[in-house]
C-alpha cells in the first residue's frame, strides 16, 4: 500500500489544525510553512478536506481553517478518505466490486484481508492522537516490531 503525498500532506495539515485549534482560524500559508507543503499544493488539500467534513474555512483578513469537528472525532482514516477516497483499492476499484476465478480465487479474501488491517490501524488512530504524540497501544506495537523498520 501506498500513501501519497497528497494524503501525507492531508494528515500534516489536519494535524497542525488541530494543534492550533484554540488559536482561532489558521491561514493556508502558515500550514504550509510549519509543515513545509507547496502552498499552491495545500489549497487543494484543503479544499478537499473542506468539502469531506474534515475542515472549514472563514473568508476575509481574520479568515482561515480549523477542523470542524474535535481531532477526537476524526480519524486518519478520515483525513485519507477525503483527499483520495477509498483507503486501499485495487487497480482502482474497491476490493468487494472484485470477483476472481479459477486459481486467482484467494485474492479476494486476501484484499479484503488487507483492507481490513489497514483500516484497523488507520480508522484506530485519530488526530488528537497524533496532536497528544499518544498512539494507540495496538499500533505503538506493531511499530516498535524490528521487522516494521526495514524493507524486505
Amino acid at each position: 500500500m501506498r500513501i501519497s503525498a497528497r494524503a501525507d500532506y492531508a494528515v500534516r495539515a489536519a494535524l497542525e489544525l488541530a494543534v492550533r485549534q484554540g488559536d482561532g482560524t489558521v491561514k493556508a500559508e502558515e500550514i504550509a510553512t510549519a509543515q513545509d507543503i507547496p502552498h499552491k499544493f495545500l489549497e487543494g488539500i484543503l479544499g478537499d478536506l473542506r468539502r469531506g467534513g474534515i475542515a472549514v474555512s472563514r473568508r476575509g483578513g481574520g479568515g482561515g481553517y480549523r477542523l470542524a469537528r474535535e481531532a477526537t472525532e476524526i480519524t486518519v482514516a478520515d483525513v485519507i478518505r477525503a483527499v483520495d477516497g477509498p483507503i486501499v483499492s485495487v487497480r482502482g476499484e474497491r476490493p468487494t466490486e472484485l470477483s476472481y476465478r479459477g486459481t486467482a480465487e484467494p485474492l479476494l479474501p486476501l484484499w479484503i484481508a488487507l483492507r481490513a488491517g489497514v483500516r484497523r490501524v488507520l480508522e484506530g488512530v485519530t488526530i488528537a492522537d497524533l496532536a497528544t504524540g499518544t498512539l494507540p497501544e495496538t499500533v505503538q506495537l506493531l511499530a516498535a516490531e524490528p521487522a516494521s523498520w526495514t524493507n524486505p
